[in-house]
């Protein structure tokens, strides 16, 4: 039996879309084995955000090789759609496939030749899921972004934005439900765009999902501030299944600096919709991306966009460094600040992250809450969460796996991981 090894970068997205092409190998006779084994077929699927995440595709490359010389080596996903002469020259590399056609390998590898990525503006929509030990699963419910923020290059990677129809969607959750999962994370680039190109929307789907019977949880993944309606809200105020977990992505909290990353909103704005949501669910889970290091950030927005983000009752921040796109808009602004600033302010950041992270969990010690246990063992522990995202960490119980249980949340500390989580 051939073996077949997968390795992921980058976001939910990617292994959604990983997790579909190892079930339809698996399903063609493939033995599906970590990365760290040798294989007769490794497959990478590839991340462009950042420059960081380009070199780490080409050292994964690397290692494919050397674990076995003579294995196939299949690059696809967004570095490929980008780079395709640059992927098609790392050592051992047999196929390139970008966005448009990864979900093709196993058809180029019955005899078709291996191309380059075509025209990403054209690229179907095509659905995929995990099934992350049966507990939770990534459903891509949305491709590709039609915003062109100036710092991104992820229209030109993964296409013009497109979806199914809500009741194609439905069909494919259905799949999932009959997977055994208890919670279903939607995702995509922009999933507050769905059904747009079908006059339908995000709304519609949530409504479907929200009467989607045998599964537990639906979490929704990250939703642009100006497609998070009061409709979408309130219906996840009033839902048993939808939980109260949000992550709005911010980017700049300046206002002259959003407008040069070309948002579609403002502050005021953006502080408007968290308001909303506390002000329905108060102990929802609130988290926004935001980039330290904007080409045009001085060092007095930054301090102004700092104490912005103070005042705002979030819950954590994911902060990224920015990283020139050659292909973005911003490529070809040089910075305003001096070098090294760029790691100071993603510093201050992620302090501040920490800081309302802890505070946020401290408001919940004592208190009761149902966690969904997860599979993973570490150390002799497994993790779970609850309907709010808080994690929880408990002795490792086999029969728990995949199981809620309400317990109560004692203190809150860091793990190994340097993350916050509660002891039970």
């Amino acid at each position: 039996m051939p073996k077949v090894a997968f390795y992921t970068l980058g976001c939910r997205l990617n292994f959604a879309e990983s997790s579909d092409l190892a079930r339809r190998f698996a399903g063609e006779g493939y033995s599906v084995v970590p990365f760290e084994e040798a294989a007769d077929l490794y497959v990478v699927n590839t991340c462009t955000v950042t420059a960081t995440a380009e070199k780490k595709c080409r050292q994964i490359v690397r290692q494919a090789h050397r674990l076995n010389p003579e294995a196939k080596i299949a690059l696809i996903g967004c570095f490929s759609e980008l780079r395709p002469q640059e992927a098609a020259k790392l050592p051992g590399v047999d196929f390139v496939l970008g966005n448009g056609d990864k979900h093709l390998l196993f058809d180029h590898l019955r005899g078709q030749a291996g191309k380059a990525a075509g025209d990403a503006g054209a690229m179907p929509f095509v659905p995929s899921y995990s099934t992350l030990g049966r507990t939770r699963s990534f459903f891509k419910i949305q491709d590709g972004c039609d915003n062109f923020c100036s710092y991104c290059a992820i229209p030109y990677a993964r296409g013009r934005s497109r979806s199914d129809t809500v009741a194609r969607t439905m069909e494919t959750a259905g799949e999932i439900v009959r997977a055994g999962v208890k919670e279903i994370v939607l995702t995509g680039v922009n999933i507050g765009d769905f059904g747009r190109r079908n006059g339908e929307s995000f709304f519609d789907l949530l409504l479907e999902l929200e009467r989607l019977e045998g599964v537990e949880r639906i979490r929704i993944g990250s939703v642009e501030p100006d497609l998070l309606s009061d409709d979408i809200i309130g219906l996840v105020a009033k839902s048993e299944k939808l939980m109260p977990h949000f992550h709005i992505p911010l980017q700049a909290g300046n206002d002259e600096v959003l407008r040069k990353m070309k948002r579609h909103y403002d502050r005021n704005f953006y502080a408007e919709r968290v308001e909303r949501i506390r002000f329905l669910m108060p102990d929802a889970f609130i988290a926004c991306d935001v980039i330290a290091g904007f080409p045009t950030e001085t060092g007095a927005q930054f301090e102004d966009a700092l104490a912005f983000l103070e005042r705002l009752d979030l819950s954590a921040l994911h902060v990224f460094s920015y990283s020139r796109r050659a292909e973005a808009a911003a490529s070809c602004i040089e910075p305003v600040y001096p070098a090294g600033e760029k790691a100071l302010r993603s510093t201050a950041l992620h302090a501040l992250s920490d800081k309302k992270k802890r505070d946020f969990y401290a408001r919940f010690a004592g208190r009761d809450a149902k966690v969904l246990w997860e599979s993973d063992r570490q150390d002799g522990h497994m993790y779970g969460y609850t309907p709010n995202y808080l994690r929880v960490r408990g002795v490792f119980d086999e029969s728990k796996v995949n199981a809620v249980e309400t317990l109560t949340l004692r203190s809150a500390e860091k793990d190994a991981n340097k993350d916050w989580c509660f002891l039970v």
